[in-house]
């Protein structure tokens, strides 16, 4: 090779070589839980809800790329434990149930999705390969949320959504003072003890010492499998005459649930043989103009 194409050669893979080592942006995690959006057809409401567990279907995210920003700020990486989840708060530690086969993993949900409607939760590759879930896969899970270190990432992160008023101290002048004997008959007492300054400071250190492990450690804990029937369900309602009007449209039938004296009307359809038919059901309802949909498995 002549000495000219040798050089040129070199500085391409010193380029490439620092193009596949170049270090991840720093993360600017902030704890958030966001505004209603649209997202695949479906409206979703985020609220916090940190005993929330439910059951669904998961999926593999399709992206791969590491760098990009997620919802709340921080850095995607798709060998991490990372998963999208539409209405949770953010960041949120959740463990994720394969139904399908009893593996279980805890995962750090970080962002909004995934995109497809009939999906409770997305997850990053290396989440999908411990829970047997392949790229393009599905699986039924039952995803609830840890309460404990997911109050501590709302404690502990900074947010936008929650502005604390501070008061800051009247500023004080110095004083003089003398002290006086004491009158007869009088009993001197202790002066209180103050409290040393800089708790402020201790407790929010406490805080950050709380928060769960970043990135989360590989640990599959195998429990009996325990897979379900796929339902899908379009809405509650207070007034069975509301549900029943919303099932005459789709074909669907209406339940009652709940107490006696706080009963409920859900609209239902289902179960559904396979994945792929509860995909085709949830396609009409979005199609009929109902665009608040769950596929949830019993």
């Amino acid at each position: 090779m002549r000495p000219g194409l040798a050089a040129l050669a070199l500085l391409g893979l010193a380029a490439l070589g620092g193009c596949q080592g170049k270090p991840l942006p720093p993360s600017a995690a902030r704890y958030m839980v966001g505004e209603p959006y649209s997202l695949g057809g479906v409206w979703s409401y985020p609220k916090e809800e940190f005993g929330r567990s439910e059951t669904g279907l998961a999926a593999v995210l399709p992206d791969r790329r590491a760098g990009r920003r997620t919802t709340d700020g921080e850095i995607f990486d798709p060998v991490r434990l990372m998963g999208a989840h539409r209405t949770l708060q953010l960041p949120a530690i959740a463990t994720v149930l394969n139904l399908e086969n009893g593996r279980e993993i805890r995962v750090r949900l970080n962002d909004r999705g995934p995109a497809q409607p009939g999906r409770v939760v997305g997850l990053s590759a290396r989440a999908g390969t411990l829970l047997g879930i392949p790229a393009g896969g599905t699986a039924q899970v039952r995803v609830t949320v840890e309460d404990d270190p997911s109050r501590a990432l709302a404690r502990g992160l900074p947010t936008e959504e929650r502005n604390l008023v501070r008061v800051e101290a009247a500023p004080t002048a110095a004083i003089e003072r003398e002290s006086l004997a004491p009158l007869p008959g009088a009993r001197q007492v202790e002066r209180p003890r103050e409290a040393p300054r800089g708790v402020a400071a201790a407790s929010v250190a406490g805080d950050a010492a709380g928060l769960p492990p970043d990135p989360l450690p590989e640990q599959v804990v195998q429990r009996p499998p325990q897979p379900g029937r796929l339902y899908l369900e379009t809405g509650s309602f207070f007034r069975r005459d509301l549900a029943q009007r919303q099932a005459s449209r789709i074909g669907a039938r209406v339940e009652a649930f709940g107490e006696a004296r706080s009963v409920q009307y859900r609209v239902r359809l289902g179960p559904f043989p396979d994945v792929a038919a509860a995909d085709r059901a949830v396609a009409e309802v979005l199609a009929a103009g109902l665009p608040e949909v769950k596929l949830l498995v019993e």
